[in-house]
């Protein structure tokens, strides 16, 4: 089973703050575990707090991001992570309005071709795979290393 991250580690792997990290638990927007006071993420809550970041920067609002995160929950029954851990490149498309979770890249362009009005697209693939890049990076610095080792002999 893949260790916990703390807090700390995912406001290092993603740039969030920790008050938004708290802020987000508190709208149960991404809910880790708890262990007494200590906030423990999985490998699943990280993914879902780095789209989050991507879609904020991106420029959607809070409360269109709990759209898509409901959008993905029920069309799937899964979590982020879990969907976009195959093989398969997930593209998540909206004019604003409408979201489209697409994989093929013939239905993406003739989304975009049909379009009336400006597509944002994001790969959730891509950013899910760059969060586990920097996991690995970090795994290997001390700090990362040593903040690993505490949760794992808090447990």
């Amino acid at each position: 089973m893949q260790q916990p991250f703390t807090s700390r580690d995912v406001v290092s792997l993603t740039g969030i703050t920790l008050r938004q990290l708290q802020w987000w638990d508190e709208r149960r927007i991404v809910v880790p575990s708890r262990e007494g006071r200590r906030r423990l993420y999985s490998m699943e809550d990280l993914a879902e707090v780095a789209v989050i970041c991507e879609l904020r920067s991106r420029g959607f609002s809070l409360q269109r991001v709990r759209k898509v995160m409901r959008f993905l929950q029920r069309e799937f029954g899964k979590r982020l992570a879990e969907i976009v851990s195959g093989n398969c490149e997930y593209h998540l498309l909206t004019d604003g309005k409408t979201l489209y979770l697409e994989t093929s890249p013939r239905q993406i362009v003739d989304i975009l071709k049909n379009s009336r009005q400006p597509m944002l697209t994001i790969c959730l693939s891509d950013t899910v795979r760059q969060v586990r890049a920097e996991i690995r990076a970090k795994k290997s610095s001390p700090s990362m290393s040593r903040s690993l080792r505490n949760v794992r002999q808090a447990s």
